[in-house]
C-alpha cells in the first residue's frame, strides 16, 4: 500500500512512525511534513488546507490511503473532496467534524441527547454576552470561541472584568478571528481532566487507552493555554467506574447521536473529559488525534494502525480488538522558550542521535525543518520526547532523563508533566 498523511506536526510524526511498521505499507507520503517525518516518509510541500492539490496528488501517486492528522482541513471537508474523487480516506467527513469545529453544536447535541455536560449559554453578538455575564452569570466562569482556535479559544475568567475583556477579545477584537463569530459561556467545572481517545466507523465505537495533557505553559499549570505541553497515559483517575460509566452514558450515546442527525462519524472521536464530584461531564470533542495524546497513545498500541483506519472506513470496526501494551508513557514538549507568544526559530538542534535504537524512548518532530544539512527548530512546539516505563513513575523519569539528550538554543519545558500521578 501507499499511504499519504495530511499534517507537519508531533501527531503526524507518531502516526506516520505507526504506520512505517505495517507490513501492508511499502510507500508513505506526508503533506507537508517536517524534518522528523521525512525520515519515515517523503514529504510533499503541500499544505494541509491545499485541498484541491491533496486530492490531485493522491491521484497521481495512486495512494491506496489518506489519513488526515489535522482539524482545519477535516472542518474544510477534505474528506468529502477525497470521497468524490473515489479516494479511500481516513477522517470524518466535512458534516461530521463539526462535532469540533463548532463548539455550539456539540453543546447541542449534548443537551438533546442528554449526554452529561457543563451547563451553557450560546451568544452571537457580544451585547448579549456582556448583558449575561452582568446578570446571570456566577464566577469563575468559561468562554469558548465557537471555531477551531488551534486549542487556544478558551478563556477560564475568574471575575466580570476578566470576562468582560474575554468577549473583547474573542468577538470584539477576533483575536480568533472567525472562531469567535458566535461564543459560547459554560459553567466552570472543577476536578481532575482526562482525554479519551477512541476509533468510529459510524456505529461501533473502540476506546483507546486514556491520557492526560498539560495545557498551561509553565509549571503549576500557570501561565497561558498552549497547544500541549506534555502528557501522559494511562490516567491513573480514570477508572474501571469512570470507564463504565463514560461507555454508557457518554461515548456510544455520541455516535448514536451523530448518526441520528445524519452526521455518522467515522474517523477519530477525542473525548476530553472532566471528572467531576457529580460524575465524569464531557469538556470538549475533538474530531481526530490530539496532540500531544498522539504521541503516548500510539507507541502503546499494539495493532496495526493500517488495519484499525481501513475497519473504521469500512463500517467493520466491531471485528477489530483493539489492544494496549500493559504500560505507560510520558511525553515532554520540548518548546521554544517563549511560547505561545514569541519565540525565535532557526536554532540547530543537537541530540537527535541518541534516539537511533533505544527501546522505549521516541522522539517526536512538531516544529523542525532541514536547513544547510542538519535540523533546526522551526516552531514553538519543537519536539516531543516520550518515554515508556512498566508504570508512569518509571516512564516520567526515562522522559525526563530522555530530555537531557536533546539542546537547542532557547529550549524550554515543564519540569512537572506528570506530577499529578503522585497524587493517584
Amino acid at each position: 500500500m501507499k499511504v499519504l498523511i495530511v499534517g507537519s506536526g508531533g501527531r503526524e510524526h507518531a502516526i506516520a512512525w505507526k504506520v512505517a511498521q505495517s507490513s501492508r505499507v511499502t510507500k508513505i507520503y506526508c503533506a507537508p511534513g517536517n524534518a522528523g517525518i521525512s525520515q519515515v516518509a517523503e514529504c510533499v510541500p503541500i499544505g494541509a488546507m491545499e485541498i484541491e492539490k491533496l486530492v490531485a496528488f493522491a491521484k497521481e501517486k495512486e495512494i491506496d490511503l489518506t489519513v488526515i492528522g489535522m482539524d482545519d482541513p477535516l472542518v474544510a471537508g477534505v474528506v468529502d473532496a477525497f470521497e468524490a474523487e473515489g479516494l479511500r480516506v481516513f477522517g470524518p467527513r466535512k458534516n461530521a467534524a463539526v462535532l469540533e469545529g463548532s463548539k455550539a453544536f456539540s453543546k447541542e447535541l449534548m443537551k438533546k441527547y442528554h449526554i452529561p455536560t457543563a451547563d451553557y449559554q450560546v451568544f452571537d453578538n457580544a451585547e448579549d454576552a456582556l448583558h449575561y455575564l452582568r446578570t446571570e452569570a456566577s464566577f469563575p466562569t468559561v468562554l469558548k470561541a465557537d471555531g477551531l482556535a488551534l486549542g487556544k479559544g478558551v478563556l477560564i475568567c475568574g471575575s466580570l472584568e476578566e470576562a468582560e475583556a474575554g468577549v473583547k477579545e474573542i468577538m470584539l477584537d477576533k483575536k480568533f478571528g472567525s472562531a469567535g463569530n458566535k461564543m459560547v459561556i459554560e459553567e466552570f467545572m472543577t476536578g481532575r481532566e482526562v482525554s479519551v481517545l477512541s476509533f468510529v466507523d459510524g456505529d461501533t465505537i473502540r476506546i483507546m487507552t486514556s491520557a492526560q495533557d498539560h495545557k498551561r505553559a509553565q509549571d503549576g499549570d500557570q501561565g497561558l493555554n498552549t497547544g500541549g505541553m506534555g502528557t501522559f497515559s494511562p490516567s491513573p483517575f480514570y477508572t474501571k467506574e469512570v470507564d463504565e460509566f463514560c461507555k454508557k452514558y457518554i461515548y456510544q450515546p455520541t455516535v448514536d447521536a451523530m448518526k441520528a442527525e445524519g452526521r455518522p462519524f467515522k474517523g477519530v472521536i477525542f473525548f476530553g473529559l472532566m471528572l467531576t464530584e457529580k460524575g465524569p461531564r464531557v469538556l470538549e470533542y475533538n474530531a481526530r488525534f490530539g496532540d500531544p495524546e498522539a504521541q503516548v497513545v500510539i507507541p502503546r498500541m499494539k495493532n496495526d494502525i493500517v488495519d484499525v483506519f481501513e475497519a473504521c472506513i469500512d463500517g467493520t470496526l466491531s471485528r477489530v480488538k483493539l489492544e494496549f501494551e500493559d504500560n505507560a508513557a510520558v511525553c515532554v514538549v520540548l518548546a521554544s522558550d517563549g511560547y505561545p507568544v514569541s519565540y525565535q526559530k532557526g536554532f540547530p538542534i543537537k541530540g537527535l542521535e541518541k534516539f537511533e535504537n533505544q527501546k522505549g524512548y521516541y522522539v517526536f518532530h512538531a516544529g523542525t525543518r532541514w536547513e544547510n544539512g542538519q535540523i533546526v527548530t522551526n516552531g514553538g512546539r519543537v519536539l516531543g520526547v516520550t518515554a515508556l516505563g512498566e508504570d508512569l513513575h518509571k516512564a516520567r523519569a526515562n522522559a525526563y532523563e530522555a530530555v537531557k539528550w536533546i539542546d537547542f538554543e532557547n529550549k524550554y519545558c515543564r519540569s512537572d508533566i506528570g506530577k499529578a500521578i503522585d497524587e493517584a
